[in-house]
């Protein structure tokens, strides 16, 4: 069952058509979902303070219900390692088309991996999961369940992967945090099933795993048309 806030945050943005990217991880952390630490700047000093606070280097988004496809309209920067690139990215950013405020958050590293979902009208919610980056670009390296998924589900659907490798350990590299992995997909389908009435698709690309944790580094929640 959603919570009230969560229930709040999906009628306000209603009249946009998706869920903003900060809001969109208010939700995810709410249901336990491990999500970067981040802020919503409204000013370049307010920015500056959070990453001072977090540490160098941070990614930098543009908010505004104006950009769906931050990275597609140059509303993503990766590895601001200064001030001066903060403020600049804040200086860029606010000259956009009804600008919200700027995302700070902390740089997150790992296998990529995409986990996503959609309502389809004759089963229900699907949830995906893929290897990210040119694994679903080139390879369509994905997954499929119907909803809800179990943690048998999540080692199944890894096993279907071709680039399953790269998650229990490559060439010398440590195996990613399954467990975490299975938790995340499962609190996921979770959430996806409290909020299928109201949504169409939700993107979590990409999730970055390593042998530590697995964080939703940018999330999507489109909003289906009202009844």
């Amino acid at each position: 069952m959603l919570n009230t806030s969560t229930t709040a945050v999906l009628a306000a943005a209603r009249e946009n058509g998706w869920v903003l990217e900060p809001d969109a991880k208010a939700i995810l952390a709410a249901a336990g979902i491990d999500v970067p630490r981040h802020h919503l700047a409204a000013s370049d000093g307010d920015a500056a303070a959070f990453a001072e606070q977090i540490g160098y280097p941070v990614v930098a988004k543009v908010v505004s219900p104006a950009v769906m496809h931050k990275t597609d309209q140059g509303g993503v920067i990766l590895g601001i390692d200064t001030v001066a690139g903060l403020t600049a990215a804040y200086d860029r950013f606010s000259r956009m088309d009804r600008f919200a405020g700027m995302l700070v958050e902390e740089t997150v590293a790992g296998v990529e991996l995409i986990i996503g979902a959609q309502i389809d009208g004759q089963f229900g919610p699907v949830v995906l999961l893929g290897i990210g980056g040119i694994g679903v670009e080139l390879y369509n390296d994905t997954a499929i369940r119907m909803a809800p998924v179990t943690a048998a589900d999540v080692h199944s659907m890894v096993r279907q992967l071709k680039g399953r490798k790269l998650l229990t350990g490559f060439r010398g590299s440590p195996p990613v945090d399954m467990a975490a992995l299975t938790d995340l997909v499962v609190r996921f389908s979770g959430l996806v099933m409290d909020m299928a009435p109201q949504i169409t698709s939700i993107d979590l690309n990409p999730v970055m795993c390593t042998a530590d944790r697995c964080v939703v580094a940018d999330a999507r929640i489109l909003l289906a048309e009202p009844a």
